[in-house]
């Protein structure tokens, strides 16, 4: 007994104040993601951790990034890393730029400037021992402090733009792959009266796969009458049983949605965004682009430009690449690119 609880004690201050040189210990998206009955967050540990794992996407398809940009919160960027190997869970990275228009913090000193706010994205966007842009499937290493949002942890800067409070991302490995989508149906994710199927141990149900990259397969559209960067539509199998779907800021949702077959699959990371306790509901599978190959709603997890002039990795080189790589000029001025 005296043994056990030494080891117990031993785990703790591991997790707490890391090794001898001063590094905190990683620890699994799993334990990181762990959830009470009614959703809220059952992770208790240091203030500051460290997570490993897969980019799974751009960060200007979740959020319109630039400075300034049309939101409560100006700017804002969010990446997805899943975990690899047993950590079956995945994290999700956000930042924003006007923190100070958050009710608990109304002084504009407590948000971003836009010249800041791109130093700012220069800073998380790129590996700081290199200066590497990181793109979706490299392995990283994720060090911040956390909080609880509408379903799950997310690695953040608690609101506060003060340095100690930075994340930061760590390059582990170049290009290492993005992750095989897990083959699911809407029957694991919603039961037979069309609610989402929430388990605390997650093991099953959306919890299982929050975070994480899925498809769909054999499923249409309720109605895609808005299809459209930042739309969200309904997918549904033909049994009852529906799906909200994110679509991304990606330039692929300025396509003609007809040239989608009319039964498609879909690949996307699951993602819950519940505003109210219990937080047990909410989720919709996030979609960042769309490379037009009309079977599957999903951009095939490409790097950019891997090809001469095949600039949205679409195989054929047109004035959707050209449309690509003005916007890939303009992410200069967004901490994308180049930094200042």
């Amino acid at each position: 007994m005296k043994r056990t609880i030494l080891i117990s004690i031993l785990i703790i201050f591991d997790l707490a104040v890391g090794d001898l040189t001063g590094e905190f210990i990683p620890i699994t998206h799993t334990v990181f993601q762990a959830v009470n009955t009614d959703g809220s967050s059952a992770f208790s540990g240091p203030e500051k951790v460290v997570i490993e794992g897969i980019i799974l996407n751009n960060p200007e398809h979740f959020h319109n990034p630039a400075p300034g940009a049309p939101a409560l919160m100006g700017g804002q960027w969010q990446i997805f890393i899943q975990g690899e190997g047993d950590d079956h869970a995945g994290t999700a990275l956000w930042i924003g730029q006007y923190y100070g228009n958050l009710p608990h913090l109304t002084h504009p000193d407590d948000s971003y400037t836009d010249e800041a706010w791109t130093c700012e994205l220069c800073r998380i966007n790129h590996d700081p021992n290199t200066g590497y842009l990181f793109h979706p499937g490299e392995r990283v290493r994720v060090t911040g402090k956390y909080l609880f949002y509408k379903g799950k942890l997310n690695i953040n800067e608690q609101h506060d733009k003060t340095p100690e409070n930075d994340f930061i991302v760590q390059l582990l490995e170049p290009a290492a792959g993005m992750p095989q989508p897990e083959v699911i149906t809407l029957d694991e994710l919603k039961d037979g009266n069309n609610n989402f199927i929430f388990d605390q141990t997650r093991n099953s149900g959306c919890e299982y796969y929050q975070s994480r990259l899925i498809r769909i397969n054999g499923v249409s559209f309720v109605n895609a009458a808005n299809w459209g960067p930042d739309a969200t539509l309904e997918i549904t199998n033909g049994s009852g049983r529906t799906l909200p779907v994110l679509l991304g800021f990606g330039t692929g949702f300025n396509l003609d949605p007809n040239d989608l077959n009319p039964v498609f699959d879909v690949i996307g990371i699951l993602d819950q965004e519940d505003s109210t306790a219990p937080y047990t509901g909410g989720y919709r599978l996030f979609v960042p682009n769309y490379d037009g190959n009309g079977l599957a709603l999903t951009d095939r997890g490409y790097r950019r430009g891997n090809l001469p002039g095949d600039v949205n990795q679409d195989g054929k080189v047109d004035l959707f690449d050209l449309a690509e790589m003005a916007n890939d000029w303009l992410k200069i001025a967004t901490g994308i690119g180049n930094c200042p």
